[in-house]
């Protein structure tokens, strides 16, 4: 590709390609900037070149370097040339494909996105670094990769070029980045994932890229207006307006009904945009009212460093989807939006400066054997120093979760616990250690994670895993490989904020683990209701069954600490037993000694 660059800079005698970035821009240096020169500057008379080609053809080859298959349209959208390997694509030789709409090639799923896409480049002149499917003889192609323009000077006549081998968005385990269900834009999780590549993407282009916050408040009330197959349409009009403007043609994301995000280039007409999002949901409306959309941009063109800046729009978007209620406008929302996302990266700044100098200790908490009335191991807490600035840890590790930084904090304690279990190796101390449901998919944890155990191998039997925020976990399937791989290795795994949801059974069903904690309120609840002590003990003989044992937490009192032990529950964790303590001698004592009613 190198030579190829130096051919097409050499016959262009403009200044900007020398410029073009060819990595980033391959695409439009092979494909765009050859068919708008080769259209607007050359004529037919083009001079031919030694070989008998002229320099019209010559340009049409360099756009083979990258497409597939060439396609002029009309004004009216009709095929009035083609070119390239139209039959491996459409089913269709070149000849066969004139006058044909081109729209009637699109597969049914994308046809309405076929058309926004052409629609914005009625308006902004280009399609770039998008992907639709096609239909041949054997159904719907795999996505192909579309670039084009449209050129005033040609009659308006819009040229595009399409390459097989387009690839989608994927983390980086390698699977895709999730998605909603039925508008197949990006859910919540798979756009923050997206979010920090796309951005860093167009920094390194030197490219402006922003994110903006869509909400209809009016949304699902049209929805229940419509019949299911007007409301399928509407969804699908809806999301391919927004991923026909977004950066690559699929950057948006519903982030839940009514609410969507969108990363597009800097200079958007956003308030076209949202003026074409409320007609496009006034169309649908048999009413004709339609749902107004609210708009609010934040703008990236600050110089900040990608992984702060995708934090801080993490944290932003996470605000966005959990603040809710008869009274959320997007107006009021975006008042100060662009500062909440400073404040946000600041605090992510002081967060990780926090989990560098490891200024935070770990407190420990029991956890009784009620047969036995021994501590059977500790659960490990954090302590932020007081100088710390808003040392609360329920606040800090909330705002981790919030801005994806939950990985880093839970290796770190991780790295703290078996710190100090090395300075006691010659005591007998099992200690839990807390990881949150957001953790146990991010590869970079779970790299840092095994490198951590194979060095201290001699930690197996002292250390136990306890997975918070099991709420959080999308993919069961997952998480039960990473917890076989480490009960594998020798270390149990415990589920926290067991009974909490009805989705806690489908977890007990899908993971294998060693151990429930009940959730505290589930046990509170329980012990107040009129079916509380069947329920729970239920649940007890049905975790026995299985070999699963079980925790109650908030055992604050005698009472509760007697009620869970008739109900069968195995172990107990609460108050009654103390407070969490940095100074682990503090509960010697409960070991069998006097201090502690166990009830009859």
């Amino acid at each position: 590709m190198r030579g190829a660059r130096g051919g097409i800079c050499q016959i262009f005698p403009f200044s900007s390609l020398v410029k073009c970035r060819m990595q980033y821009h391959l695409k439009n240096l092979l494909v765009n900037n050859a068919l708008q020169y080769r259209l607007t500057a050359m004529p037919d008379s083009a001079p031919q070149s030694k070989a008998g080609f002229s320099d019209r053809e010559r340009f049409v080859a360099f756009a083979f370097c990258w497409a597939d298959v060439l396609v002029e349209l009309d004004g009216e959208q009709n095929i009035v040339y083609a070119g390239g390997t139209t039959h491996a694509l459409t089913g269709k030789k070149a000849g066969q494909l004139m006058g044909t709409p081109f729209t009637d090639l699109v597969a049914d799923s994308d046809k309405i996105l076929a058309g926004e896409l052409i629609a914005v480049a009625a308006r902004k002149g280009r399609i770039e670094n998008t992907s639709i499917r096609l239909n041949n003889s054997v159904g719907a192609t795999q996505p192909l990769a579309l670039a084009g323009y449209r050129l005033d000077d040609f009659g308006g006549h819009f040229f595009l070029a399409l390459r097989s081998g387009a690839t989608a968005a994927i983390g980086a385990d390698g699977s895709a980045y999730s998605r909603n269900a039925e508008s197949g834009l990006y859910d919540a999780e798979g756009f923050a994932q997206l979010a920090e590549k796309r951005l860093n993407a167009s920094k390194e282009a030197g490219e402006g890229a922003d994110m903006t916050l869509v909400a209809l408040p009016e949304m699902a009330g049209l929805k229940e207006r419509l019949d299911e197959d007007n409301r399928r349409t509407l969804t699908n009009t809806f999301s391919a307006a927004l991923r026909a403007n977004s950066i690559g043609g699929d950057s948006a994301a519903e982030i839940e009904d009514g609410k969507y995000a969108i990363i597009h280039e800097a200079d958007l007409d956003i308030a076209e945009l949202q003026n074409h999002l409320t007609e496009v949901t006034r169309q649908a409306d048999p009413e004709g009212k339609g749902a107004a959309a609210e708009v609010a941009t934040i703008s990236t063109d600050d110089g900040i460093g990608g992984d702060d800046l995708a934090n801080g729009l993490v944290y932003a978007i996470n605000k966005f989807r959990d603040t809710k209620g008869a009274d959320f406008s997007l107006e009021n929302f975006s008042t100060n939006l662009n500062s909440l996302v400073g404040q946000a990266m600041n605090s992510v700044k002081s967060f990780k400066e926090i989990l560098a100098g490891a200024k935070f200790d770990v407190a420990f908490h029991p956890i009784l054997n009620i047969a036995s009335r021994r501590i059977h191991h500790y659960e490990a807490l954090v302590r932020f120093h007081a100088s710390a600035k808003g040392a609360s840890p329920y606040e800090y590790i909330t705002f981790a979760e919030e801005v994806g930084l939950i990985w880093q904090f839970d290796i770190a304690m991780a790295k703290k616990v078996i710190n100090w279990l090395s300075k006691n190796r010659d005591k007998k101390y099992s200690v839990a250690i807390n990881i949150s449901g957001h953790s146990i998919t991010n590869l970079s944890y779970l790299a840092e994670l095994h490198g951590l155990l194979k060095t201290n191998f001699w930690a197996r039997g002292k250390v136990l895993f306890e997975i918070t925020e099991s709420a959080r976990i999308a993919d069961l399937a997952s998480a039960n490989r990473f917890f076989q791989t480490l009960r594998g290795e020798g270390y149990e795994v415990c589920l926290d904020d067991f009974g909490a949801g009805a989705a806690s059974f489908q977890y007990l069903s899908n993971l294998d683990v060693d151990v429930v904690k009940l959730d505290g309120s589930a046990v509170k609840n329980a012990l107040v209701a009129n079916k509380g002590r069947a329920f729970l003990s239920a649940l007890a003989r049905l975790c026995k069954d299985i070999g699963v044992e079980t925790v109650a937490e908030m055992i604050d009192d005698q009472e509760t600490l007697d009620f869970v032990r008739k109900c069968g529950i195995d172990y107990a964790q609460g108050y009654f037993f103390g407070k969490p303590s940095t100074e682990i001698t503090d509960f010697d004592h409960l070991n069998g000694r006097a201090g502690v009613e166990w009830g009859t």
